[in-house]
């Protein structure tokens, strides 16, 4: 049944089907306000939420296949044991928690805590099990962790943490001049309303968008330049756009002087380049570098986006330190249209500990943010150094089909000692451990996203959960608290306290919970669960788990409490939390928590001097290589550069492992240029086999001119075991990672090249 209030013209309505109730997609990092229908358990209509705080009514045609998340055949409904023959067996939940408990803290017992490793944490709209997986590794003194981002962000996260101390974003619906950087936000959006803000930017003459990217995209369709750089050449056309600015003295001077550090530096590694040979090595004409450079260079706003196009390729950090350099020596920081550092609820990355990272013990990485690169987590485990993991708790994520190698993830959760998953699914990941715990769906709990980036306003929605959670699984918060009481971190005699100040009102709450921590600092250490159990059932029906927001909450209200009143909420002190947190929880429809003004831009920085620092001398190295030209990775075996995970209209990550939900591209297919499949003698619905130095699979072509001639890719989020009749999964697609390599990443962080793999193909017999 529904939990939530429904609201609108037909609330009242006899007919409980036609009443809309309101939630997010949680198809992507935006989570754009939807209202649903609903008959039974069945999302039967899905249309964009109007009030939303953010998208305003936006949608994309993904929310409109909910259902096929939700009621997705295969979910678990029984906590499962791994048996000595590799079957599983259903088990009590109860069993499952003992069990589980006490198999991770075995490990910990003879090898040591900092030799389990905690991968996850939630993701897309499924970020409260982060703050709930913490209090169970802190329970257990879990120090090794990693995720998504540490594949992904961690070199945007090196340079962002010693450039400004913090993340920075773009105003691209004010921008004058929009660059997206290996990023298509037609299908990836990053930022509100994503097709709109496009349409108006192609429709406005006096405003510019450039796209620098391999492929004609959707977005570059709508660009008034499309730089397609060879792939893998990224790096040699923003030193050659660097070169112009410097070169023509095109820098804000003044600017800077009074902005920036290391800009002497900077000016003075670019001012001998060559724009005509480096235009060489990446295949833009001299004068089209020129005139986009002057272009920037002239503008009243700039803002840039980079994503995985150009962050799982070669010179990954070293191009989110080009363009940034790019943009800061031409001004572009702190002005409307143009980037600057926001608000955060939960910050994703620990910038602070920027230039002071440790490396992993086993392999020698460099630890960013605390996440282990993923890259390197196999590796690690599989090798005989005394220090490896050698056991790991998977939460809310498919490491075996996510990161790259996926047959050497296989292997290393193979070795381990103990392994848990929780998830929704047997997902591939589930399928190699020894417990895995049944989590309710996004939608039969309370839930938030962290991926806040909004600048001078930011906004969060937590969102009600629409459905009673499927019998036999339990919400992450629950799951993490029958954990932590198991593990004996907390017991009834502990929360006493903090349940009667709870009953009296969050003002009371707020002293006797910091008072218990400081008497008991275990308390802090699980201090979501604590919340959850005490705070949690004072809050509106089905919002218990959103409990651990209101010290969030507070601590927003303590860093930025002038903006906080600038969103609408009123206080001082802990009562300015509580009115946010009270805002937050009763609003489907999402809150702006924090309301700046331009002027704080550089308030917001967390540098010493707060000037932005634009020279890293660690990079200088990596820039003076690209002197000697492109690199070519491709060889007379592999002489293709395949783009592993491309987004498409119907992709989705993992978490979509229903096939039926794609009305386009079913299968998934290996799109090719003319010339290629020509020479292939392939045509489009052909079989193609693709062979890399990582594995062999077979996909159907696509003959598509938007490629490159040399350049094939694969979508994401395909390759996924599904069994809509029962019985033994149907595979539809290829999984990228099965032909991705763990020896193929970025030497800085480590992030994989999944957007350039050598490849070889082959026609399959009709």
């Amino acid at each position: 049944m529904a939990i939530i209030e429904a609201t609108g013209p037909d609330a009242a309505d006899a007919d409980p089907t036609k009443t809309w109730h309101k939630n997010v997609c949680i198809l992507c990092g935006n989570n754009c306000g939807v209202e649903v229908r609903l008959d039974g358990r069945e999302i039967t209509r899905v249309r964009g939420n109007k009030t939303h705080v953010a998208s305003k009514g936006y949608t994309c045609e993904k929310a409109l296949r909910i259902n096929h998340y939700q009621n997705a055949r295969g979910r678990l409904t029984s906590p499962m044991r791994r048996m000595e023959d590799g079957t599983y067996e259903p088990t009590d939940w109860d069993t499952a928690i003992r069990e589980v408990a006490a198999g991770l803290r075995g490990v910990g017992e003879r090898h040591g805590p900092d030799k389990l490793m905690y991968y996850g944490g939630g993701g897309q709209g499924n970020h409260l099990v982060g703050l709930y997986g913490a209090g169970t590794r802190n329970a257990l003194g879990i120090t090794r962790r990693s995720n998504a981002l540490a594949q992904e962000k961690t070199g945007e996260a090196w340079v962002e943490g010693r450039m400004f101390g913090t993340h920075t974003h773009g105003e691209f619906a004010d921008a004058e001049v929009s660059i997206f950087l290996g990023k298509n936000p037609w299908h990836s959006h990053g930022f509100d309303e994503a097709r709109r803000v496009l349409k108006e930017i192609a429709a406005d003459d006096a405003r510019t968008m450039i796209v620098i990217d391999p492929r004609r995209t959707e977005t570059a369709d709508l660009a008034d330049h499309h730089l397609a750089v060879r792939p893998g050449s990224d790096a040699h056309l923003l030193t050659a756009l660097l070169a112009v600015v410097v070169q023509e003295d095109l820098l804000a001077h003044d600017w800077l002087q009074e902005n920036a550090n290391g800009v002497d530096e900077t000016v003075a590694l670019f001012a001998d380049v060559s724009v005509d040979d480096y235009a060489a090595h990446c295949g833009i004409e001299p004068h089209e570098i020129r005139s986009v450079a002057r272009r920037i260079a002239s503008a009243e706003s700039v803002s840039v986006f980079e994503d995985l196009g150009v962050e799982m390729a070669p010179h990954s950090t070293l191009v989110s330190w080009l363009h940034r350099a790019l943009w800061v020596l031409t001004g572009n920081y702190g002005k409307p249209g143009t980037a600057s550092a926001h608000s955060s609820m939960v910050p994703l990355f620990s910038y602070g500990a920027t230039g002071r990272e440790s490396v992993d013990p086993v392999t020698g990485g460099p630890i960013v943010s605390g996440l282990i690169p993923c890259n390197e987590i196999a590796e690690g485990i599989l090798s005989d150094h005394p220090e490896r993991s050698r056991g790991m708790f998977i939460e809310s994520a498919n490491p075996v089909h996510s990161l790259a190698g996926s047959a050497r993830f296989r292997d290393a959760m193979r070795a381990c000692e103990f392994t848990v998953v929780i998830d929704i699914a047997m997902t591939e990941t589930a399928k190699e451990a020894d417990w895995v715990l049944p989590a309710s769906s996004q939608y039969e709990k309370c839930e938030t996203t962290f991926f806040g980036v909004g600048f001078p306003d930011n906004t969060i929605t937590i969102r009600p959960p629409l459905l009673e959670p499927l019998d036999g699984t339990l919400p992450e918060a629950e799951i993490h608290s029958r954990l932590v009481r198991e593990l004996g971190a907390i017991t009834d005699d502990d929360l006493g306290s903090l349940h009667a100040a709870a009953a009296e009102g969050l003002e009371s709450y707020a002293a006797a919970f910091m008072a218990a921590a400081t008497e008991n600092p275990i308390l802090g250490a699980v201090g979501g669960v604590v919340m959850y159990e005490t705070l949690g059932p004072t809050l509106p029906d089905g919002m218990a788990a959103a409990a651990p927001l209101w010290f969030s909450a507070q601590q927003a209200a303590m860093r930025y409490p002038d903006q906080v009143r600038a969103a609408g909420h009123e206080g001082e002190g802990t009562a300015l939390g509580d009115a946010l947190f009270n805002a937050m929880i009763t609003n489907p429809d999402g809150v702006v928590f924090t309301r700046h003004q331009h002027g704080d831009s550089f308030d917001l920085l967390r540098t010493p001097d707060q000037k932005i620092n634009v020279h890293l001398p660690e990079l200088e190295g990596e820039l003076a290589t690209l002197s000697a030209g492109a690199v070519s990775h491709t060889s007379d075996e592999f002489p293709f550069v395949l783009a592993a995970g491309e987004r498409r209209s119907f992709t989705a990550n993992t978490i979509m492992r229903d096939p039926s939900w794609r009305k386009k591209d079913p299968e998934g297919a290996l799109r090719l240029h003319p010339d290629d499949a020509a020479g292939l003698g392939v045509e489009t619905g052909d079989r193609v086999r693709i062979s890399t130095a990582g594995g062999t699979a077979v996909a159907v072509a696509e003959v598509n001119d938007s490629m490159q001639p040399g350049m094939v890719s694969l979508p994401n989020g395909m390759g996924l075991g599904y069994a809509p009749a029962g019985g033994e999964d149907e595979l539809t697609g290829v999984a990228p990672n099965e032909l991705t390599s763990i020896d193929w990443k970025d030497p800085i962080v480590g992030t994989p090249w999944h957007k350039h793999v050598p490849a070889r193909l082959e026609p399959v017999e009709r």
